[in-house]
C-alpha cells in the first residue's frame, strides 16, 4: 500500500479506501447504465448479433471515463481523478481532447 499511496501521491489510508470506493463503483455504474444507452442509441442485440457486445463495450469505454471524474467529484476527489484522467488520455495519445493549458 505504501507505494501505491506513493505512486498517486496519496497521503491518508482514508483517501485511498474513498479512491477504491469511487473505482469500484464507476466500473459497476458504467456496466449498469450502458444497458439502457443502448436502448437509448437503437442498439440491440436483434440487430447487430454477435457485434453487441464489442459494442456495447466501445461505449462502456468513454461512459467509465466521464463517471470516473463526475464520481471522483461526488466524493470530493476531483483533483485525482480528472489527473488520472490526464495522465491516461496523454499516454493512450488521446491528449489533443483536453483542454489547453494557461502558460
Amino acid at each position: 500500500m505504501k507505494k501505491l499511496k506513493a505512486r498517486w501521491n496519496v497521503h491518508s489510508n482514508f483517501q485511498l479506501f474513498v479512491i477504491f470506493v469511487v473505482f469500484a463503483l464507476t466500473g459497476s455504474a458504467s456496466a449498469w447504465l450502458s444497458r439502457p444507452l443502448c436502448e437509448v442509441l437503437g442498439i440491440s442485440k436483434d440487430l447487430l448479433s454477435h457485434w453487441y457486445t464489442p459494442v456495447r463495450l466501445l461505449l462502456i469505454f468513454p461512459l467509465y471515463h466521464v463517471l470516473l471524474v463526475a464520481n471522483g467529484f461526488i466524493f470530493g476527489q476531483f483533483t485525482f481523478f480528472w489527473n488520472f484522467e490526464k495522465k491516461l488520455l496523454r499516454s493512450l495519445k488521446l491528449g489533443f481532447l483536453l483542454p489547453k493549458e494557461p502558460q
